[in-house]
Formats: structure tokens, C-alpha cells, sequence
């Protein structure tokens, strides 16, 4: 998708949305879901796969996997890589969830793990937007906590929208029970069904 494509498509009618095909909505948010990583933990050229920033467009390939390349940038790193333990974890999940409540988004499910973090919410703002506020609220709650690192995510995010209830609730099913070892999980109630 273009940037700028998504606040000319809310200022739209409804008939004129129809032409852009559909869109899973919820009170007229559009879904996403978004992951992000923190700092130093997924370095391009990782054998996980990465993308190069100036090709991060859908359907680009990934880099392929180059050792020397990691370490090359592990030694450009600014900052120590950053993990987040148990605790972290979890102050992370009530930051999303006090974030999503603030804002007056839709959070449906979010998953805080070691090196990344995955979310699923409907929102009226745009991706880059959530991504931010995600990051910020979250690095403020940890910073009250007592964890104060200078850099704790990587630059950017993975933002997909999710154009079909089909394709929100493959989502949801992804980022709650395909991550393997539950680490610190919220589903929204109105998915418990």
C-alpha cells in the first residue's frame, strides 16, 4: 500500500470505500497487526530472516542470511541489545493494554516475548501512529519500573492490515497460540467465546 493511502481512505464514503475492496472494520477502525522487535535482537542478515529497509516493501525477499553481515552490525550497535525478562514482559502487556484503552483502540489480543512483541488492534489512526504510541507508552512504563536502557526497539515496525474477519482472527490465532511458549498474553474477552 502507498503512504498516505490510509487517511484519504477514511475520509471517504462508504460507497467510495467499496471500490478499495473490503476491509475487516470495527466502529470504523481499520486492523493491524504490528510486530516490533527490540534493539539488537533480529540484526539484518539474521539467518530468521530480515528485510533491507530501503526494500521493505510487501512481497520484497528477505536478505539472505550473511553471518558476517550480523556481525558487522552488532559491532555499529549504539547500545547494548536489549531482552526483556519476566518482568519486563509484563509491563510491557499494561502498557499496550493501558495505551489501546487511552487512545480508544480496539486491543483484540497482544503478545510480549523475549525479543519482540506482537499486537492485534483496530484503531483510527494510522499504522505508524499505533506503532509509535505502542513504543513510547511502553518505554515510559518501563522506565518508571526502574529499567532504563537508551534504546530498547529496533527503527519501525511490521504492519499488516487485515482486510477480512478471516484474516484478523488468523492473526489473533498467530500471535496467541503459534509463538510457542506463552509468555505474557492478553486476548481480548470478546475473542474467549
Amino acid at each position: 500500500m502507498a503512504r498516505g493511502w490510509w487517511p484519504s481512505y477514511l475520509a471517504l464514503t462508504g460507497e467510495a470505500r467499496m471500490r478499495f475492496g473490503p476491509v475487516a472494520r470495527y466502529a470504523g477502525r481499520v486492523t493491524y497487526l504490528i510486530t516490533f522487535s527490540c534493539y539488537g535482537t533480529h540484526l539484518r542478515g539474521d539467518p530468521r530472516g530480515s528485510v533491507d529497509r530501503r526494500q521493505a516493501m510487501r512481497g520484497q525477499p528477505t536478505i539472505e542470511p550473511d553471518e558476517g553481515r550480523v556481525a558487522r552490525n552488532r559491532l555499529r550497535m549504539t547500545n547494548p541489545e536489549c531482552r526483556l525478562d519476566n518482568d519486563d514482559r509484563a509491563t510491557v502487556l499494561w502498557a499496550i493494554r493501558e495505551t489501546s484503552a487511552f487512545r480508544g483502540w480496539g486491543l483484540l489480543a497482544a503478545h510480549v516475548r523475549t525479543e519482540h512483541v506482537h499486537v492485534v488492534v483496530h484503531a483510527e489512526a494510522s499504522p505508524e501512529s499505533v506503532v509509535r504510541d505502542l513504543k513510547s507508552y511502553a518505554s515510559r512504563r518501563l522506565n518508571r519500573s526502574g529499567r532504563w536502557l537508551d534504546r530498547r526497539w529496533t527503527r519501525g515496525a511490521s504492519t499488516r492490515w487485515l482486510k477480512t474477519r478471516e484474516s484478523v482472527r488468523a492473526a489473533v490465532r498467530y500471535v496467541v497460540d503459534e509463538q510457542g511458549e506463552p509468555m505474557a498474553v492478553y486476548v481480548s474477552e470478546d475473542l474467549r467465546i
